[in-house]
């Protein structure tokens, strides 16, 4: 394990959002280097860069056209190589976004193996045996090479899936194991994918649906079969890179698979969700809501067992959101993204900050799909730094953006948050400090909860010699709870303290230090 990890709080970068250093409306590595210092001062120790790479950008670059190369938009290798040494100058590791599953249809291993006579890559991907065969429980791309066969692919017609072999294998004539030669040659390519930037001093990868290699593999354990072979790879290589899995299920991604983290993210039904981004209808349900009458057990019942079975492996992350997710604001009132902030920053784990979210960027409703985003483009709009043309994000005039910047009166930016007290972003880097300043609020204690009932508020819980209060609500709560000597080390909304009880006011926070 990386010990680097357990003290890191990471900053999502999409690149073509954040800073466009050349005018040319799209941002790109240069006008990220100049955002390095933004970066470390609200706290960030680390980044996890999107996509990067030679694309078509079909889907946003998550359809990679060459692994290897910088996709020209963005810079040149030269500059990606000076944003690395700057950042480790600076105390910043990076992360680059591996996309392991699939690959663009106009990448050079496909645009071999569609060819009709054999070569080298023909088992790069997954071709049924003939233009006539194709089983409608998969994804097909039928009749469009000159290769007699259809092929598989993961999300869109432009996304050809990588062969990783079937775990359950059911047509014999074309599929092949998952411990077959052709699989693990795939998964040798992929590890030369990955000594390629490691060997370059990147820090680790996130790891794009890293459940998504082998075919029918219910239980995912030929996938992890492949990761904990990754893992030792690197292990052997690159002892301090980390590994971080978009999987959302602890037990098989960290437990099984060997990842050092896993993210937690918003599926229907479970504890993300719960917390967040529970909506029924035009009611929000979740536990940090305006209305706030979620209920915290429906977070615990799916956390708990996560966090207990995996908490000596690795970490789970907690994010504010990421470049998939519909942005806070469309949930939550500027009062509730605090709090919200306020328990992500006091959660084990290692968290993850999305571009934005430090100033409480909105969700857009009013655009039109944008490669690939579609109902995620609302929130891959150009970062806002002042209040200067186009909020700062470029110098390009309005129509060349890669997507309309927020021109409302009320939009918030850098410039407008930074130093006003109780602002989002002031809130954030205050909880970040803190975070970093005190071990035990990061990954060095154990999470133990010590008020929570069902579909009632507060919600107190203990890290350390540290206890977290949480009322998103709009009533008074009180807890009986005694201090004895304790001394409050942050609070965001109004609280009374007794010898023996906690009150807390309506939409408050209170972090206290034994």
């Amino acid at each position: 394990m990386a010990d680097w990890l357990k003290n890191s709080v990471f900053y999502e970068v999409y690149p073509q959002s954040f800073m466009d250093s050349n005018s040319d409306g799209i941002g790109d590595l240069t006008g990220i280097v100049t955002k390095l210092d933004y970066i470390k001062d609200l706290g960030c120790n680390a980044i996890w860069l999107n996509p990067i790479f030679d694309s078509p950008f079909m889907d946003a670059g998550y359809d990679v056209r060459d692994y290897t190369k910088i996709a020209p938009r963005y810079g040149t290798m030269e500059d990606f190589l000076h944003l690395l040494d700057m950042a480790h100058q600076k105390g910043l590791r990076i992360l680059l976004d591996l996309v392991p599953g699939h690959t663009s249809d106009t990448h050079k291993w496909f645009q071999m193996a569609k060819r009709a006579e054999r070569n080298e890559f023909s088992d790069r991907y997954i071709f049924t045996n003939s233009v006539w065969d194709a089983p409608v429980e998969y994804r097909l791309m039928c009749g469009i090479t000159p290769r007699d066969g259809n092929y598989l692919v993961n999300y869109f017609s432009s996304q050809p899936a990588l062969n990783y072999g079937f775990y359950d294998v059911k047509y014999p004539s074309w599929q092949r194991s998952s411990d077959s030669e052709e699989a693990w040659d795939t998964v040798e390519a992929l590890k030369d994918v990955m000594c390629f930037w490691l060997d370059k001093g990147i820090d680790g990868f996130r790891v794009d649906m890293a459940d998504s290699l082998v075919k029918n593999d219910n239980e995912k354990i030929a996938t992890a079969k492949i990761w904990r072979s990754i893992r030792q790879m690197m292990d052997e290589r690159y002892p301090e890179a980390v590994l971080i899995s978009e999987w959302s299920d602890p037990l098989r991604a960290i437990v099984n698979a060997g990842f050092h983290a896993d993210f937690y993210l918003d599926h229907q039904g479970n504890g993300y969700n719960a917390l967040f981004r529970m909506k029924r209808g035009d009611e929000n349900l979740s536990f940090f809501a305006d209305n706030a009458h979620g209920d915290i057990d429906a977070f615990l019942s799916d956390y708990l067992p996560a966090y207990n079975c995996s908490k000596d492996k690795g970490y789970i992350s907690f994010i504010t959101n990421n470049h998939d997710m519909p942005r806070a604001p469309f949930y939550m009132s500027d009062e509730i993204i605090k709090l919200s902030h306020a328990f992500i920053m006091t959660m084990p784990g290692v968290p993850f900050v999305y571009y934005g979210d430090e100033i409480g960027m909105r969700y857009r409703t009013d655009l039109v799909s944008k490669e690939g985003g579609y109902s995620r483009t609302g929130s891959r709009t150009p970062m806002q730094w002042n209040e200067g043309k186009n909020k700062g994000f470029s110098d390009a005039d309005e129509d060349m953006l890669y997507l309309p910047i927020d021109l409302s009166e009320d939009a918030p930016t850098v410039e407008s948050q930074k130093g006003r007290e109780g602002s989002i972003y002031e809130n954030l880097r205050t909880l970040i400090y803190i975070r970093r300043e005190n071990p035990e609020l990061m990954n060095d204690s154990d999470f133990e909860v010590v008020y929570a009932k069902h579909n009632e508020y507060p919600f107190v819980y203990r890290r350390g010699s540290f206890t977290v209060f949480v009322n998103p609500s709009s009533e008074c709560h009180t807890v009986d709870y005694a201090l004895n000597g304790a001394r409050v080390k942050y609070s965001i909304g109004g609280f009374e303290i007794t010898d023996h009880t906690v009150i807390l006011h309506q939409k408050s926070f209170l972090l206290i230090k034994h």
